[in-house]
């Protein structure tokens, strides 16, 4: 096959697959009627609001906040070279994966595969949604075989959940796996990179136009330092957040939270500098661990955190609590045997930490 050839069959699949989003959702959503909140019926600015039954008292907070958040999704928008109708924002990212297997995956009919181990809210919010939950292991060193993924999958596998960098493991996944998975699937893809500003590969935005059936989720809780605020992004096709918008509850992002966020990305210079602070800390970290006769493994890792495995994890676990010291103990998680994940803190916390596990006895 000829390379001219391959482009035009993959142009094909695109147009192709851009007009068969909609037979993936499910039939009552797309006859679903979404609330129609006051908000939604006007554009733009009014002298007198006498629609919502809101006190008059007490502005702004007496009125209810924009439910589609639209200043804030044109600053984001700007910082992500994306459009903003193209964004939908969630109470964390953990909104947004509830409300794709709601909108895709009918309850005791459809499933979901994901990669093993992974970030637990996936299989979380299928178990909450009565939907197959279907793990294909990673390899030994945790990388990702899209074969296996893609022998796992069925007429009724909806979605396919990748995180990359992945959460335990810290890795990468490799691109041309997630690639292959995406081409030759026929249902959606969603690509968690809430670790992607501590990794040196580019973000899967970059492909929100040419592949129509990925979803990709962000978060602000990660290199932003803006976990307690609960702002999770998901980018995809406008066809996709449309369906976001129309099953989400209508004001899912509260006015505080929505100006607060906008204050944030104000200050991206601040937020590179804590990015490039941690990644000082991380090779640090690694590198005084490595030096720790109790260490066995220290895995490759691209986010903001390391797994390592450890001769007794649970006994160190423990000891660590006693100390006051708390990290992640994965002991129990599939391929982490033995396995324990340190977030990457500050000069002092990780040096706590390392002299703790210096003084750690058998």
């Amino acid at each position: 096959m000829n390379n001219q050839y391959r482009n035009l069959l993959f142009l094909l699949f695109i147009y192709l697959f851009t007009m068969n989003v909609e037979n993936l959702v499910r039939k009552n959503i797309l006859a679903l009627k979404p609330y129609s909140c006051a908000r939604d019926e006007f554009q733009g600015e009014a002298s007198v609001y006498l629609d919502a039954n809101e006190n008059p008292m007490n502005a702004p907070y007496n009125r209810y906040p924009d439910p589609l958040q639209w200043k804030l999704k044109e600053k984001i928008a700007k910082l992500k070279s994306v459009n903003p109708s193209q964004i939908m924002l969630g109470n964390g990212s953990d909104e947004p994966i509830d409300l794709v297997i709601r909108i895709f995956c009918e309850p005791l009919v459809d499933n979901i595969v994901a990669i093993d181990p992974t970030y637990g809210m996936y299989k979380v919010c299928a178990d909450v949604n009565n939907v197959e939950y279907r793990k294909v292991l990673l390899n030994d060193d945790y990388s990702l075989d899209a074969t296996r993924v893609m022998n796992t999958v069925d007429k009724h596998t909806k979605i396919i959940f990748l995180c990359s960098p992945n959460n335990p493991t810290g890795n990468l996944l490799n691109r041309n796996e997630m690639k292959h998975i995406i081409q030759n699937f026929d249902g959606i893809v969603v690509i968690d990179e809430a670790y992607v500003d501590f990794s040196p590969e580019q973000s899967w935005l970059v492909e929100i136009n040419t592949y129509q059936n990925i979803i990709v989720l962000q978060t602000f809780s990660k290199a932003w330092g803006l976990a307690s605020v609960r702002c999770g992004m998901a980018f995809a096709s406008e066809k996709i957040i449309s369906f976001f918008n129309k099953v989400k509850y209508p004001y899912n992002i509260n006015i505080l939270t929505q100006q607060f966020v906008e204050e944030q990305l104000e200050n991206t210079d601040r937020k590179e500098e804590w990015v490039t602070m941690l990644l000082g800390q991380r090779t640090y970290l690694v590198e005084q661990l490595n030096k720790l006769p109790l260490i066995q493994t220290i895995y490759q890792t691209d986010a903001n955190f390391v797994l390592v495995k450890v001769e007794d994890a649970n006994a160190i676990y423990r000891y660590l609590v006693d100390l006051g010291i708390i990290v992640r103990n994965r002991n129990t998680v599939a391929l982490c045997l033995g396995c324990l994940r340190i977030t990457i803190g500050t000069q002092q916390e990780n040096d706590t930490l390392l002299q703790a596990l210096k003084a750690y006895t058998y």
